[in-house]
């Protein structure tokens, strides 16, 4: 059986930001990652994303995105980087091994059984870092078999040539939802139709030039319902009412609730054109379309379910006491878990930027590993 003094789960973003947090502390990590490619999952993702945080707060531990690269970098830029990473700091990454379960080694020396479709590693020190958006989330709404159009979760949606001439549903004001209901209109889809179940804050990317990014830092460190108040005043200044184009005021907002806003990129242009239109939320499929909260029925030829995901680790972790009831870990990233040699990375909704956060985690990571393993072997 193959060992390694920590072993890492996912050579995503996190999970490559931990390596090179370890490297440079001095412990050498062995990452198993479930693609063929480093950056592979950013990669296929769809062909318009692009980050919403900017390159100077985005690079990985002891790293930065070089300056080559723009303020903003495309789906294909990021995965580059990552690329990069691993080769610089030499990372050991065992590509298209995926992992199946992770559990309690209880044999001595005392450890963790990580088990692939290649075989068992053996581990000191497990770091998950699968991410948050691992398992798309499919909606069974009823009616649902007797829809006749296409019917795919925004995973699969890659860009809107397809849709050209159609009319799609997309169920979900998400960052993604918002995005692919733009890109749809660029595409020329007939009408494009979101489905809004609970109203989202939407913000612009670069207020007054800006980037939202380091205003979030800034307000970060008011109080939540004074924070709040400052970023639905930009938002008004920027956008103006957006209920008169039919998207509803914001059931939350974004520092009391710690949820990250829709981030705009084009989705308000195209709101105020009346070239997207808000509906409430779906009730239930028929074989030819959609009938939605407020008892309309619209035809629809396909649907585009931007529903989220989820993180998949109650399946993968043979552990119980980790997790909490909406299967993410309870404890922070990068900080030591009920379980004694499991660390988690990457998972947690942060208004300052999931990779500025990733970042920082990673170095926290490092120095608790770099005391766990000093104290095993003192023990």
């Amino acid at each position: 059986m193959p060992q390694a003094a920590v072993v890492i789960v996912g050579a995503g973003a996190s999970g490559l930001s931990a390596a090179g947090a370890l490297q440079r502390s001095g412990i050498d990590a062995v990452i198993l990652e479930q693609d063929r490619d480093i950056g592979g999952v950013w990669a296929r993702r769809y062909d318009r994303l692009r980050l919403h945080t900017v390159r100077g707060l985005s690079g990985l531990a002891h790293h930065p995105i070089p300056s080559r690269y723009p303020a903003y970098l495309s789906r294909d830029e990021f995965a580059a980087y990552l690329g990069d990473y691993a080769r610089r700091f030499g990372l050991r990454v065992e590509t298209g091994c995926e992992v199946e379960r992770i559990k309690i080694d209880g044999t001595l020396p005392p450890g963790w059984i990580v088990t692939t479709q290649r075989g068992p590693w053996h581990a000191r020190v497990i770091v998950v870092a699968t991410g948050q958006y691992r398992v798309p989330l499919k909606p069974q709404w009823p009616g649902r078999d007797d829809f006749r159009g296409s019917l795919v979760h925004s995973a699969q949606y890659t860009e809107g040539s397809a849709y050209r001439g159609k009319r799609v549903l997309v169920v979900g004001l998400g960052n993604s939802g918002a995005e692919i209901a733009t890109d749809l209109v660029e595409h020329r889809a007939a009408h494009v139709v979101v489905s809004v179940r609970t109203p989202p804050p939407v913000v612009a990317r670069d207020p007054f030039g800006i980037p939202v990014q380091r205003v979030s830092h800034l307000l970060s460190i008011l109080p939540p319902v004074l924070a709040d108040w400052f970023a639905r005043l930009t938002s008004r200044l920027v956008f103006g009412d957006l209920t008169r184009y039919g998207l509803p005021r914001a059931a939350w907002m974004p520092y009391a609730s710690q949820r990250v806003p829709v981030i705009d990129v084009g989705f308000v242009d195209v709101l105020k054109r009346g070239l997207v239109h808000i509906r409430p939320a779906l009730v239930r499929l028929t074989p030819d379309g959609a009938v939605f909260d407020d008892g309309g029925r619209v035809a629809f030829d396909a649907i585009i379910a931007a529903s989220g995901f989820g993180t998949g680790l109650e399946k993968l972790i043979e552990a119980n006491d980790v997790l909490t009831a909406s299967h993410e870990p309870i404890a922070p990233s990068g900080e030591p878990t009920a379980r004694p040699g499991l660390f988690f990375l990457g998972y947690g909704h942060s208004l300052r930027g999931h990779l500025f956060e990733a970042n920082r985690a990673s170095r926290k990571l490092a120095e608790n590993i770099a005391a766990y393993l000093a104290d095993r072997m003192v023990g």
